[in-house]
């Protein structure tokens, strides 16, 4: 795909502007091609391709950790064999998204938004994006925004402090800022962290690596999966790509919720299960009880998918092990744990975490005044108190991600079909009650949550102002509920003397 920049023959001003060409941003394009083909758009992208996470992050064995039937869209069957699958799979399904809804056009590239300012007299935002290659300042109007920019800063991934970094001769790589030029081959690997990226990493660096170490200061809950779905298989022989789809969609929802609630409602009873089942994976001999027993209850964090059980299999076979230890410092030739044992290594792999960043870092503003996303509370988890016309994607923590991008880019359909049979210019969420309690917009207890959330917009405790991360719950209220809401704001449209054939304001 070609990279698209600005030009001046290109139209600035739109009904909508999408910041970001992730799955977010992607699904929100082709749910207003579908839904509103009236409706004029543009992708802002700050990099040259389209995929977001999936053509960002190279590192080895990189793949989705939730099932692709419900990661993929609902309107995008998925057709590969596998159902747990590989980054550039995904990639490629993205690619293939673009082809097939005609979503070239609408895309911009190079264009790194770093502000965004409505104004209330005009009704449309002012979208300041930075030109990659020359730093060049270049704007976009619209009257709507939405911010498909993911939770995490592609910029800079989370690496602690470790004492000594400097004195170590071998390399050392955070997997957000993998170097095409590495080649691990042959040599002794340390992958220091226990969370999603560690797991993928070890037995993918363990097929030429000398031998790999998992490092982790605390374990975490691991769980394998087929990474082929024989259920949807035949599913798409009988019935085709497109009907299969909708079926094992739902079958994969309703286990992966299944899943989750037990884990909440019988936590002992779950921890337990899981703890078996990773105890029959490995040898008769191996610590379980050290190395795959968190602290903390299933859920409290994100379990790690491990697709047939590749991870077990690495340990099984002696390619791989695991060291439970807190970090002393690196030495000159590996690393010195709080034990006193040394692990040599040729090289480090900080598989530490992200660093959340809300909104793409995105400056925002209503009328001249900054808006903080800390300072706000997000109704229904797509719109911020006191902003109007602006709809953000989130996905879920305990769920695929796409299931609520879905729902939520179709609730921006809905929202504007609402303003434009009713004659509104702009709409914004009011809380009524100033004194209700905010928490926190995640309860996840993971490590790069609790750094980062802080800076993300707080969630109400009751009504609309709550974050849900249950489907069902967000289908009602963002797919079957009226629009129209005593907590949002309307504000009638301007007339217009000469309204282009779709009834737009110019």
């Amino acid at each position: 795909m070609t990279p698209t920049h600005s030009n001046p023959a290109q139209p600035v001003d739109f009904d909508v502007l999408i910041i970001g060409a992730g799955i977010s941003g992607l699904g929100a394009a082709c749910h207003l091609k579908a839904r509103r083909p009236g409706t004029t758009f543009a992708v802002l992208e700050g990099r040259d391709a389209i995929g977001g996470t999936w053509s960002l992050f190279r590192y080895p064995g990189i793949r989705s950790d939730s099932d692709m039937p419900t990661f993929g869209f609902g309107f995008q069957p998925w057709t590969g064999r596998t159902s747990i699958a590989d980054g550039h799979l995904i990639l490629d399904y993205l690619r293939r998204t673009v082809r097939e809804h005609h979503l070239a056009d609408h895309l911009r590239f190079g264009h790194r938004v770093v502000g965004a300012e409505f104004s209330s007299a005009t009704g449309r935002w002012t979208v300041t994006s930075r030109l990659a290659g020359n730093d060049r300042e270049t704007t976009h109007t619209a009257r709507f925004l939405f911010l498909g920019t993911g939770y995490y800063d592609y910029e800079t991934g989370f690496t602690p402090d470790f004492e000594g970094v400097g004195d170590f001769r071998g390399h050392v790589v955070h997997p957000q800022h993998w170097p095409p030029e590495l080649d691990q081959a042959g040599q002794r690997v340390l992958v220091i962290g226990s969370g999603a990226t560690a797991v993928t990493l070890v037995p993918a660096l363990a097929a030429t690596a000398a031998h790999v170490t998992m490092v982790q200061r605390s374990p975490s809950y691991v769980f394998s999966t087929a990474a082929q779905d024989p259920i949807a298989r035949a599913l798409n022989r009988v019935l085709g790509p497109r009907r299969a789809h909708r079926i094992v969609r739902r079958k994969n929802l309703l286990l992966t919720r299944g899943m989750y609630r037990l884990c909440r409602r019988a936590p002992q009873l779950m921890r337990r299960l899981l703890i078996a089942r990773v105890r029959r994976q490995l040898p008769p001999d191996f610590d379980v009880a050290t190395h795959f027993t968190p602290r903390y209850a299933p859920w409290d964090q994100r379990l790690c998918v491990v697709p047939d059980g590749d991870l077990f299999k690495a340990l099984s076979a002696g390619r791989a092990s695991v060291v439970t230890d807190r970090i002393d410092r690196f030495t000159t030739t590996g690393l010195r744990l709080a034990s006193g044992r040394e692990l040599a290594a040729d090289l480090v792999v900080t598989a530490t975490g992200l660093t959340l960043s809300p909104f793409g870092k995105v400056r925002l503003g209503v009328d001249g005044r900054r808006v903080d996303p800390a300072d706000t509370t997000a109704y229904k988890a797509v719109m911020l108190s006191g902003v109007p016309n602006l709809v953000f994607a989130l996905g879920y923590t305990n769920l695929s991600w796409t299931l609520k991008v879905d729902l939520v880019c179709a609730y921006l359909c809905r929202l504007l079909d609402h303003m434009d049979a009713h004659g509104h210019a702009t709409v914004e969420p009011v809380p009524a009650d100033p004194d209700m309690a905010r928490v926190p917009y995640m309860d996840l207890s993971a490590g790069y949550v609790r750094r980062g959330i802080g800076q993300f917009p707080r969630a109400g405790t009751r009504g609309p102002w709550t974050v849900e991360m249950a489907y069902e719950k967000d289908v009602d209220r963002l797919w079957n509920d009226p629009v129209a809401d005593p907590a949002l704001k309307f504000t009638a449209r301007a007339p217009v003397s000469d309204p282009d054939r779709y009834g737009r304001l110019k």
